[in-house]
């Protein structure tokens, strides 16, 4: 697990990078919930994801938002840490030219950058958000949505009720061309306490039923 520093657009930005084996591996990008409120890229969740891509192949990176750990700057309300999260897939583009396609995975905050980054990065052709802040954060700019993604939440979650990821889920079900995958966790609270192995088992299913639909496609 490399420990890596890259320069963003306030700085350098530390993060933990493992490459892939084969030259057209896809590329993984992780992001962490908010910063103002402990969020790091040694997240449980998000060093989880990381390892999850990992196992499958995947160029995987994670890394800090400005302002956090070792990244210099200071937090930006979103639009600095989106251009964070697209100077980090820069970066990895820059070690995986080949690669052939690009996810997405973000937990809260780190869902809501992740989803903007979706919309500007037609590469990216899968994502996985848990817990997106619907409540918080405006997601109108998903119009429409362009990939397929897994949205995963938990139906105790006080801090994302869970009536507006519903609503979110809703509006993108709509869509032509695209599936939205919505899984709910039982019992999760907003952090996942006592339900983090449920939930990377759901995000695992789900990306191994991506991979294979690719598969038999190729």
């Amino acid at each position: 697990m490399p420990e890596v520093i890259f320069n963003g657009p306030a700085g350098r930005i530390e993060g933990r990078f493992q490459p892939a084996k084969v030259r057209n591996a896809p590329i993984a990008l992780i992001l962490h919930p908010h910063p103002q409120f402990g969020g790091t890229m040694n997240n449980q969740i998000a060093y989880q994801l990381y390892y999850m891509f990992a196992k499958r192949g995947f160029a995987v990176l994670r890394f800090n938002f400005r302002g956090v750990g070792r990244s210099q700057g200071a937090f930006d309300h979103g639009a600095g840490e989106l251009s964070d999260a697209a100077s980090a897939l820069d970066w990895v583009q820059t070690i995986h030219p080949d690669a052939r396609s690009c996810w997405i995975a973000g937990f809260s905050f780190g869902a809501w950058i992740g989803m903007q980054l979706l919309m500007r990065r037609p590469e990216i052709e899968g994502f996985i958000s848990i817990a997106p802040p619907a409540n918080l954060n405006d997601f109108s700019f998903l119009a429409p949505c362009p990939s397929s993604g897994l949205i995963i939440h938990g139906d105790i979650d006080k801090v994302v009720p869970i009536k507006d990821v519903q609503t979110l889920v809703d509006k993108l079900k709509t869509q032509k061309g695209i599936v939205i995958d919505q899984r709910i966790i039982e019992g999760a609270n907003h952090f996942f306490e006592g339900k983090v192995d449920e939930l990377l088992a759901n995000c695992e299913q789900y990306v191994d039923m991506r991979l294979a639909a690719n598969a038999e496609s190729a």
